[in-house]
């Protein structure tokens, strides 16, 4: 979508915008007058043309058709992926979360546990269609007993193994923490005995979790008997009191974060308000080093700022590097604990899928990107590089001055791009940063094959890193586009590189995690237009510095039709990714009927989303062992095409879904 987007832009600016902005020589009557420091690239900029002018037109003329053009694409890409979501729902096979409801805040009753109050309540209320319940345990402190087991047996598979190659000499070890100090004692003999005491203790914790009312929390997976059932569930209103047994779709079985279920429902405000705070006080004090960071980003800068380390700066390489590579790097040193921190706090929030906490994060960091890399580096920036402009001028030449610099720090984002767009692309390639961490583990870490194995686990693509940055590209595109056209065609070989790279990597390299059905996408839509209202609000700002009052106000409608289109796509959209429609519910529910017609369902989803300690595998991918086993099954099932019509009133096949299986559709209805 990139590439869609920034092609057609690039070459529309340079064939109209740049020539606009050359032929002027505005910068060096500010330089003389104000002592304004500019670059010759500045020259290509809106910067370059004088107060007043009239080929502003040409400027918002553009920004006209670089809108136009942005919600074109953005139009039919939410199209197509909405018609590619529904055509997967229609075609995948089953699988537990299309007939499962997680249900939250059951209320408590005196009289009957948990379980049998949820068995109760959906008997009566949905007693064509309720087939089964699993209540969520806490079991925080069990997984924690399970995992610690599991490093115990590690640790004794890896003494076992060194002392069957040397049999000369028991294997030795000390008690205290990693083995750093304490007594020596046998390795083997004091693991052995670490795990029959963890054993113990796994046994009393599972039988106090299965047992003790206070480990049960008001929470259950219910599924049902058909996706039908499930869809009607998830998306009404249970009870009367709309706080009380509340609904909605459960994750698939790998994407559930298990320990924030122990998470007790009423917390959850605190948890989020608590979460909002921080991370406003962390947007906030984090502006500290992006103004260090922008105090390197310019040699005139810094000369004028700090004298004395003129001699030092004036020295070739020093200056290149100063100049060249070191904002961006410092900027990107900074940022890199980012995500990290960002997860942790949406964990903290209480989200119960992997998704969510990957869509909160994501959020979040494009929010910080915004803030601080973005406004956060042109504020600061601009009043570094114009610090001489600002002591001298009075207080209300200042919003000029800044309008004037607000373009020229495209030489910061384009060295930023190389740095972290470019290199960052190049390093995808390598995976040095797995790589790193693989010798890292394999020289500290690794004791088994099952350790080595696990240490050159490539990881899955990380929605909440990778979708924000490359957002910050879409937003460096669409804002300098009508204003400093020269970034452009580093902002299309940065989605060049990317679209070939990642691709390869999505293929080929990294492992899914989940499977989402394209539901990010509502929220990539939601930040292009963002980008893009920002665009256009800057422009406005922008002109209105350059005196273009006869002009600026042709600007106003832009973000209006933009926030219009907006609201036009999620409500002509949104709902596919949101909600599952109750046709497409029945028609596969006719299906499976017709298919596989003694499927055992409450054995294929009782087990489903049992928490993972409490299986024999230690696993939570059961339900893809139900699939192989029954894909047999379904192969024996072939339904046979038919070009019979269907009955008037029999529902009519989705456009989205396949010639294939409107075949199928056509023979089931014939069946019924």
């Amino acid at each position: 979508m990139g590439l869609k987007i920034f092609v057609p832009i690039t070459i529309l600016a340079w064939v109209v915008l740049v020539p606009v902005n050359y032929t002027n020589d505005a910068l060096e009557a500010e330089k003389m007058a104000a002592n304004v420091t500019a670059s010759d690239i500045d020259k290509l900029s809106i910067s370059n043309v004088p107060l007043k002018s009239q080929r502003f037109w040409a400027h918002i003329v553009m920004a006209y058709a670089f809108t136009f053009w942005t919600c074109y694409v953005l139009l039919k890409e939410y199209e197509k992926v909405a018609s590619m979501r529904l055509q997967f729902l229609s075609s995948e096979r089953r699988r537990p979360d299309q007939f499962t409801v997680l249900v939250r805040n059951v209320p408590p009753d005196p009289d009957e546990s948990v379980s049998e109050l949820v068995e109760h309540f959906f008997l009566v209320n949905h007693p064509d269609h309720y087939l089964t319940q699993q209540v969520v345990c806490n079991a925080n402190n069990l997984a924690s007993l399970v995992k610690k087991n599991e490093g115990m047996q590690n640790w004794l598979d890896y003494y076992r193994f060194k002392y069957s190659r040397n049999r000369s000499q028991r294997p030795q070890t000390k008690t205290g923490f990693l083995g750093l100090w304490g007594a020596k004692v046998d390795a083997i003999d004091y693991y052995i005995s670490e795990i029959e005491k963890l054993s113990k203790e796994i046994a009393e914790e599972r039988e106090k979790v299965l047992n003790d009312p206070n480990c049960i929390m008001p929470a259950a997976f219910v599924s049902f008997k058909t996706r039908w059932g499930a869809a009607v569930c998830a998306q009404t209103q249970q009870s009367r009191n709309p706080t009380l047994w509340l609904t909605e779709w459960a994750p698939e079985p790998r994407d559930v974060y298990w320990p924030n279920l122990a998470i007790p429902y009423v917390s959850l405000s605190v948890r989020r308000l608590i979460i909002g705070v921080s991370f406003f006080f962390l947007a906030f004090f984090f502006m500290i080093p992006i103004a260090f960071v922008q105090s390197l980003a310019s040699i005139e800068g810094i000369e004028k700022s700090l004298p004395f380390l003129k001699s030092v700066i004036e020295v070739e390489f020093i200056k290149s590097v100063v100049q060249g590579f070191l904002p961006g790097i410092a900027l990107k040193l900074f940022l890199i604990l980012l995500p990290t921190l960002l997860m942790m706090m949406s964990k903290f929030e209480g989200l119960t899928s992997l998704s969510s906490l990957e869509r909160k994060s994501a959020m979040r960091y494009y929010i910080f990107i915004i803030i601080n890399v973005f406004l956060g580096s042109i504020l600061t920036g601009a009043a570094f590089e114009q610090l001489d402009s600002f002591i001298k001028q009075s207080a209300s030449e200042i919003p000029k001055t800044i309008g004037v610099a607000i373009p020229m720090k495209a030489t910061f984002f384009i060295t930023y791009i190389m740095v972290d767009g470019w290199a960052g692309i190049a390093g995808e390639v390598l995976m040095l940063k797995p790589l790193i961490i693989y010798h890292l583990k394999n020289f500290f870490l690794v004791k088994t094959e099952k350790d080595r194995k696990e240490a050159m686990d490539a990881g899955s693509l990380g929605f909440n890193t990778g979708e924000p940055r490359i957002q910050l590209y879409f937003l460096l595109g669409l804002v300098y586009a009508p204003v400093t056209p020269i970034l452009l065609p580093f902002i299309v070989m940065f989605f060049g590189f990317a679209y070939v790279v990642y691709r390869h990597q999505i293929i080929n390299v990294y492992n899914q995690e989940y499977e989402s059905g394209a539901a990010f996408w509502p929220a990539v839509h939601g930040r292009v237009i963002t980008a893009l209202v920002i665009a256009q609000l800057l422009m406005m700002g922008l002109l209105s510095t350059k005196q273009a009052s006869s002009s600026t106000p042709f600007l106003i409608a832009l973000p209006v039709l933009t926030i219009w289109f907006h609201v036009f796509c999620n409500g002509r959209y949104k709902s596919a990714f949101v909600k599952y429609p109750l046709q497409e519910a029945m028609m596969k529910d006719s299906l499976e009927r017709a298919s596989s017609p003694n499927f055992n369902f409450k054995s294929y989803l009782e087990k489903a989303y049992v928490h993972p300690v409490f299986k024999g595998n230690g696993n939570d991918d059961d339900y893809e062992q139900y699939l192989s086993e029954n894909q047999e099954a379904d192969a024996e099932n072939v339904l046979v095409p038919t070009r019979r019509q269907s009955q008037r009133n029999s529902p009519a096949v989705s456009r989205a879904a396949s010639p294939a299986l409107s075949e199928e559709v056509q023979t089931v209805e014939h069946r019924v």
